[in-house]
C-alpha cells in the first residue's frame, strides 16, 4: 500500500518520463494499448473471481457484460481509429492573415489521475486509461479501497504488464485517496457520488487541476402511453437490477400515467421472474456491496414504508442471502422521502403516477425532488434519461426540452457498449466526457498552431496608425 510520500515519487517519476517522451508514437500507444487489453483478456477469470470476492456474490455474466467487454471493446476501437485521432485537423484563418495557415494539434496533457469506484471496478478505472494511454498520457489510478481483492489483483497485473513510469496502480484507504486527489495531476478523472465528487473538486482546485466528474444521478424512465409496457418493463427490469441497481446509469425511477401503474407492475414481476425465477438466490443476482451501503438501502425502505408507500417485493426472497436484497418497488413515493432525495444505487424502483407525458416531462425538468444540492448526492441534470416512446415528435421534445449526460430511446444502460458514443454528464451529473474520440480529445490539449508567412498582409498593420490602412482590413 502507497503512501502520501510514495505517491508524490510516482507522480515525480512519471513526469519525468513524459519530459523524456512528451509525443509517443502511435505505435507506442498502440502498444500500450494492447497489453491492456492483452492483461485483461488472458486473467479473465482472475478478474471475474476477485470481483466476486469483493461483493460476495457477482454475477459472472454481468462481471463479463460490465468489466470486461467494454474495456476490450473500447482498446480495439482506439486502436483502430488512433491515427486518425492523432492527425492535425485544419482551422480556417481570415482573408487578413492570408497566406498564413491554421491547424489544431492534439498535444498529450502530461500525467492523469484516475480514482475510480467500487460499483464496477474494472471497468471505471481502466476504461478512462485507454483514453488517456491513446492520447500518450501516462496514467497513475487509486482503485476503491471497498474492493480489496480486485485492488490487489489490478495493483500486480499492471506492475507485470506495465513499467510504472507508463502506468500504475496505488492503492489504499480513503487518506490515501484524499491524498491523490491533491497531487498536481495534468488531469483528475473521478468516478462517484456528487459528495465525493465535491471534495476532490475541491482538493483539485487547489493544483487548478483541470478535472473530469462522472457522477450518476437520478437517471429517470419515461414510459409514455404508446410504449409497450410488456417491452418497457424488460427493459427497465434489465437496467435496474443489473448489478443489483449498483449501476450509475440504471434507471432510478419510473415515470407512467398513472392509469397504467397496475399493468405496469405485474410486467416488472413478469420480467423479475423470467431473469431470477429464484429469486435472490439465483446465479445472476448480484449482492449488494458493502454492510453500510446494505444498511442504507434498508433504512430508506424502512423510511418509505413509515410514511405509508406501497411497497412491492418482486420474485422469491431467499432471506439466508443477507448480502443480497431484492427488487423492489416503492409506489408513488413523497418527494421528500430520501428514496427521491437521494440517488438510490440499489434494487429499490420508485414507480410515480403522472398526468400524462408533458407532466413526465415537467417532472424531469423540475428538479422538485432536490431540495439543497449541497448535501444531496444528485440533482435535476442526470446521467442519463430513458425514454419508452416510439413517436418521433416527443422523441424529438425529450431532445430538445430536456438536459441529461445522455438520451436512450426503448432501452436502458447499453450506451456503455458503445465505444465511439462519450460518455458523461452534466451539471450536478457530471463536468466531461470520455471514451472514444471524446475521450482522446478530453486528454488531450488542443493545440492551436498559426504558421504565418514574411508576405502576409499584417505586416503592414504596424504604428504609426493610418486610419485607411484600418478600413482597408475591415477594423
Amino acid at each position: 500500500m502507497a503512501d502520501a510520500r510514495a505517491l508524490q515519487a510516482r507522480l515525480a517519476l512519471q513526469r519525468h518520463a513524459f519530459a523524456c517522451d512528451p509525443y509517443p508514437t502511435a505505435q507506442v500507444r498502440r502498444d500500450r494499448l494492447a497489453r491492456l487489453a492483452t492483461l485483461t483478456r488472458h486473467h479473465r477469470d482472475e478478474i471475474i473471481q476477485a470481483i466476486d470476492r469483493d461483493f460476495g456474490h457477482r454475477a459472472e455474466a454481468e462481471t463479463r457484460l460490465a468489466e470486461i467487454a467494454p474495456l476490450l471493446q473500447a482498446v480495439h476501437h482506439a486502436r483502430r481509429y488512433l491515427k486518425r485521432w492523432m492527425r492535425p485537423g485544419r482551422a480556417r484563418v481570415p482573408w487578413r492573415l492570408k497566406p498564413a495557415s491554421g491547424r489544431l494539434h492534439y498535444q498529450p496533457l502530461g500525467v492523469v489521475g484516475i480514482i475510480a469506484p467500487a460499483n464496477t471496478p474494472w471497468q471505471l478505472a481502466l476504461l478512462p486509461a485507454v483514453a488517456a494511454l491513446a492520447a500518450g498520457n501516462r496514467v497513475m489510478i487509486k482503485p476503491s479501497e471497498h474492493t480489496p481483492a480486485t485492488s490487489e489483483l489490478m495493483t500486480r497485473l499492471i506492475a507485470r504488464y506495465f513499467a510504472p513510469e507508463e502506468l500504475c496502480v496505488t492503492p489504499g484507504d480513503a487518506e490515501l485517496g484524499a491524498a491523490f486527489a491533491t497531487l498536481p495531476f495534468d488531469h483528475l478523472l473521478f468516478s462517484g457520488s456528487a459528495r465525493a465528487g465535491r471534495e476532490v473538486a475541491r482538493a483539485a482546485a487547489a493544483n487548478l487541476t483541470p478535472i473530469t466528474l462522472a457522477l450518476g444521478g437520478k437517471s429517470p424512465a419515461i414510459v409514455a402511453d404508446d410504449a409497450d409496457l410488456s417491452h418497457a418493463a424488460r427493459r427497465i427490469a434489465f437496467g435496474k437490477w443489473f448489478n443489483a441497481g449498483q449501476s450509475c446509469l440504471a434507471p432510478d425511477h419510473v415515470l407512467i400515467d398513472a392509469y397504467r401503474v397496475p399493468a405496469f407492475i405485474e410486467a416488472l414481476r413478469e420480467a423479475v421472474n423470467a431473469f431470477y425465477p429464484d429469486g435472490t438466490a439465483s446465479k445472476d443476482y448480484t449482492a449488494i456491496l458493502g454492510a453500510s451501503q446494505r444498511a442504507r438501502l434498508q433504512a430508506m425502505l424502512e423510511q418509505a414504508r413509515d410514511h405509508g408507500c406501497r411497497v412491492v417485493p418482486l420474485g422469491e426472497v431467499q432471506t439466508q442471502q443477507d448480502a443480497k436484497l431484492p427488487p423492489t418497488l416503492i409506489i408513488d413515493p413523497s418527494e421528500g422521502l430520501d428514496v427521491m432525495q437521494e440517488e438510490i444505487f440499489g434494487p429499490w424502483l420508485p414507480i410515480i403516477g403522472m398526468r400524462d407525458f408533458e407532466a413526465a416531462l415537467a417532472h424531469v425538468n423540475d428538479g422538485a425532488h432536490v431540495n439543497d444540492r449541497a448535501n444531496v448526492d444528485t440533482g435535476a441534470r442526470s446521467l442519463a434519461l430513458y425514454a419508452f416512446t416510439r413517436d418521433p415528435a416527443r422523441r424529438q421534445q425529450i431532445l430538445t426540452h430536456t438536459q441529461s449526460g445522455g438520451v436512450v430511446f426503448d432501452d436502458t444502460l447499453w450506451p456503455g457498449a458503445a465505444p465511439a458514443l462519450p460518455f458523461g454528464g452534466v451539471g450536478e451529473s457530471g463536468t466531461g466526457s470520455y471514451r472514444g474520440e471524446a475521450g482522446f480529445q478530453r486528454f488531450s490539449h488542443q493545440r492551436s498552431v498559426l504558421s504565418s508567412s514574411p508576405h502576409s498582409a499584417t505586416k503592414r498593420l504596424v504604428p504609426p496608425w493610418r486610419r485607411w490602412r484600418l478600413r482597408l482590413f475591415g477594423f
